[in-house]
């Protein structure tokens, strides 16, 4: 009796090891930061999924004048909207595909922060205002062209980094180094230094491109500025300390392409 136990433990713990690299599992094999407001099961990312889905197919609508039955449901909204949706599947889309040691409920990346929550509502109440009052604010169909080719760009740029950097990625900052983390300088890295931040700063500036949202677009770029500027100087700090001076001379090679983010 004795012996049949440890042999069972040892199979249970086999099998909880293969489940966490099931290509269905939400359990990250590696230390990420798991806030615990979803719980963190197939199910509740297969919702999240679904969710997303109807939410972009609803914009998406909306976009193509599939839904102009009333006054708001105008191209602009339903970009934003399909947009948005497209940008949170992405991330957890491109996680499971090419990172899934890190791949959690999480990585949808819906609980990002309440001023996150704040500016979406903020743009989309800018929007709805404006165009209810002053519709011919919203007029300006070049603008909005400009910004859904800055959200496609953008959107492209992040994806591609994540893709490419694979394991080496991480929505939160790392601080401890992985035996597999490497300094990755080529491909899209060897032309921006943070592309993934480049992407999602010219994705979300797009965004009110397309609403033709003034204050919305000021307070974007100020906001996401200062938090790009001071999260890239945490994480080059760290960077540092991982490779040394290798990453020192690809600092000082490879900017970010953000403005005024040396």
């Amino acid at each position: 009796m004795s012996d049949d136990i440890p042999a069972n433990l040892e199979e249970r713990l086999r099998q909880r090891e293969q489940l966490q690299r099931h290509a269905l599992a939400t359990v990250p094999t590696v230390q990420v930061r798991i806030s615990g407001n979803l719980p963190n099961t197939p199910l509740v990312a297969a919702i999240v999924a679904f969710l997303l889905g109807s939410i972009f197919c609803f914009g998406l609508l909306m976009f193509l004048g599939w839904l102009s039955s009333y006054w708001w449901t105008t191209y602009q909204l339903g970009f934003f909207i399909a947009a948005w949706s497209a940008f949170h599947f992405g991330e957890f889309a491109v996680t499971a595909g090419w990172n899934l040691e890190k791949c959690s409920v999480e990585s949808f990346l819906l609980d990002n922060g309440s001023m996150y929550h704040i500016a979406n509502g903020s743009a989309i109440l800018e929007y709805i205002i404006t165009l209810y009052f002053v519709p011919s604010f919203k007029t300006r169909t070049s603008v909005s062209i400009l910004g859904m080719i800055m959200v496609l760009l953008g959107q492209f740029m992040r994806s591609t980094a994540m893709k490419h950097a694979s394991t080496n990625f991480s929505h939160s900052l790392a601080f401890k180094k992985l035996e597999n983390h490497r300094l990755v300088t080529d491909g899209i890295y060897a032309w921006c230094r943070h592309p993934s931040y480049a992407g999602f700063f010219y994705w979300a500036l797009g965004t009110q491109f397309v609403l033709q949202n003034p204050v919305c677009f000021i307070l974007y770029f100020v906001l996401l500025w200062r938090f790009f500027y001071t999260r890239t100087r945490t994480e080059e700090r760290t960077l540092i300390k991982f490779f040394g001076d290798d990453y020192i001379e690809y600092r000082d090679r490879v900017g970010t392409k953000i403005p005024f983010v040396p």
